[in-house]
């Protein structure tokens, strides 16, 4: 649905070129909710500006259900009639929501369609059928000074829906709410993705809206995407920087001759008793560092920092047991415990009596 192809974009500052977008390629794929992150500076408002030709990419093409925007663009300042027709189907979220206050919340919801040149009688009954898909039915006639954070992000969602956009774009849309709002209006968007089909980009820094919303994910760092994939594969990529911050777990070796695992569980795994059935099998304590266990997308997702006695040449087994598991076992630097682990080589796990011959 989304398609970004070596897409630059340079900026002239004070003299000397700032380039905020470096080659990115993007696919997001149609009916998924799909979640850009990246500390600040990264390129990320550069990127979804560009998707809706907000901002004229230097280079490279972007293409929205089929349809090549780059091409359209032309090369004056302001957009053609083609162009304006393609972002009409392209709704965008803003992070501080850009309602206009001397209007009331059905005014503001009905200014895309009366610049569409949308009849007053069809305008009126189609921000009065969004503002109740929002949840905002009360509040047509109520102005934005009336209403609180969430609400007027939903009245910001309504607008940008009022289209019948394919494509929804949200500019750190949840960053100035609370965190139980927050959750709120990323429920929305998901319902909003479910019920109506729409495909959602959506930019943000922060891990827990990609954990609770997306079904795709990218990193960027310094205008470039370094990491990319559905959230599901990322978890299970060995050494995936996304996967290390949406589950984070700390806990350093307590001696020198320890070896430290990250193990991942997914689906049936986090309800078996694996560690157990690994302390038992080999006879060796085990001692649990850190560990976390969430809903990813409806799926059970959990991590466990785990220390086995001894050096990594003296648990190769061990290691092989949690793999044969069908679980992701990632040995953790010592020298750097607070980055992603490391996988490394194990064999396949020998029967149990050969394995405590072996540790013998």
């Amino acid at each position: 649905m989304i398609t970004t192809t070596g897409l630059t974009k340079v900026y002239q500052s004070r003299g000397r070129e700032v380039t905020a977008l470096d080659g990115v390629d993007l696919h997001v794929r149609e009916g998924e909710v799909y979640g850009v992150i990246g500390q600040s500076g990264a390129g990320k408002s550069s990127l979804i500006r560009c998707v809706n030709l907000l901002e004229r990419p230097t280079s490279g093409t972007v293409t929205v259900d089929g349809q090549d925007l780059t091409a359209l663009a032309g090369r004056g300042p302001r957009a053609g009639k083609e162009l304006r027709a393609a972002r009409s189907r392209i709704g965008m979220v803003f992070q501080h929501f850009n309602l206009l206050a001397s209007r009331t919340v059905q005014d503001n919801v009905e200014l895309p369609l009366e610049i569409l040149g949308v009849s007053g009688r069809e305008r009126a009954r189609k921000a009065l059928e969004l503002l109740d898909l929002v949840g905002l039915s009360d509040k047509a006639k109520a102005y934005p000074g009336q209403l609180s954070g969430g609400q007027k992000q939903r009245v910001g969602i309504a607008r940008a829906l009022a289209g019948d956009p394919k494509v929804l774009l949200s500019d750190e849309a949840t960053s100035a709410l609370d965190p139980e709002t927050t959750r709120s209006v990323l429920q929305l968007l998901r319902d909003l993705n479910q019920q109506l089909g729409l495909t959602v980009l959506l930019i943000t820094h922060e891990m827990d809206v990609v954990k609770t919303v997306c079904d795709s994910a990218a990193l960027m760092r310094k205008g470039q995407v370094v990491e990319s994939g559905t959230v599901r594969e990322l978890l299970a990529t060995p050494g995936s920087e996304l996967a290390h911050e949406l589950f984070p777990v700390g806990g350093a070796a307590t001696g020198p001759d320890s070896t430290v695992v990250d193990v991942t569980f997914h689906g049936e795994a986090t309800g078996r008793p694996v560690i157990s059935q690994l302390s038992r099998t080999y006879n060796v304590d085990i001692s649990i560092l850190g560990a976390a266990m969430d809903t990813v997308g409806g799926n059970q997702i959990g991590r466990m920092r785990i220390e086995l006695p001894g050096r990594f040449e003296e648990n190769v087994v061990p290691i092989g047991f949690l793999r044969e598991q069908g679980l992701q076992a990632e040995v953790v630097d010592p020298e750097a415990p607070g980055v992603p682990a490391r996988i490394v080589p194990a064999p396949l796990a020998k029967p149990a009596p050969l394995a405590k011959e072996a540790v013998k």
